[in-house]
């Protein structure tokens, strides 16, 4: 009697969901990890809208400080790296192959009343930090109440009219009190 074994179809639909898990995860989750030929690849990016500026941190590990191109036009920030690998090919099979080489790039839309021409780049240990500051007339401002009562303000002024000042305990005083 021969034995046959058969292929599970669970298997297959297993690794059938994992093909699509991916083809999600890079279509939709990580859209710019998709390119032609696989020599262009995307990384993570961290942006901040702070008071302030709008900051944009860039994992490039691998990357040299001198291979990053950071350009701003029309409202896009682009910001693209060069990993030129020493590693040649015809050194042996390769087995597992996960490190991308080659450039990286990605575009952002930026908002409105942002500085580009003020703006500062760090690059340490494989981390770009770029700080775009904002422009005064876009900063949020706070405003400040002056609390009134009866149409008079607390502070000494008044809507039009002048009023005695607060001596501090809520009682008014005046010019010619003690005279």
């Amino acid at each position: 009697m021969t034995l046959v074994r058969r292929a599970s179809p669970l298997g297959e639909l297993v690794s059938l969901r994992q093909a699509m898990d991916r083809l999600f995860e890079d279509s939709f989750v990580r859209p710019s990890a998709i390119s032609d030929g696989g020599s262009q690849y995307g990384f993570p990016l961290d942006v901040t809208n702070s008071k302030d500026a709008l900051v944009v941190e860039a994992a490039l590990p691998g990357i040299n400080p001198d291979d990053v191109e950071i350009t701003v036009e029309n409202g896009t920030l682009n910001i693209r790296g060069e990993q030129n690998s020493e590693r040649t090919t015809g050194e042996g099979e390769n087995l597992v192959r996960e490190i991308r080489r080659g450039s990286v790039s990605r575009v952002i839309a930026l908002p409105n009343g942002l500085e580009p021409d003020k703006a500062t780049a760090t690059f340490e240990h494989g981390m770009l930090t770029l700080r775009i500051p904002k422009a005064e007339a876009v900063k949020p401002r706070q405003i400040r109440i002056t609390p009134t009562v009866d149409g008079h303000s607390t502070n000494g002024s008044t809507n039009g009219s002048t009023a005695p000042a607060d001596n501090g305990a809520g009682v008014p005083t005046s010019d010619t009190e003690g005279a």
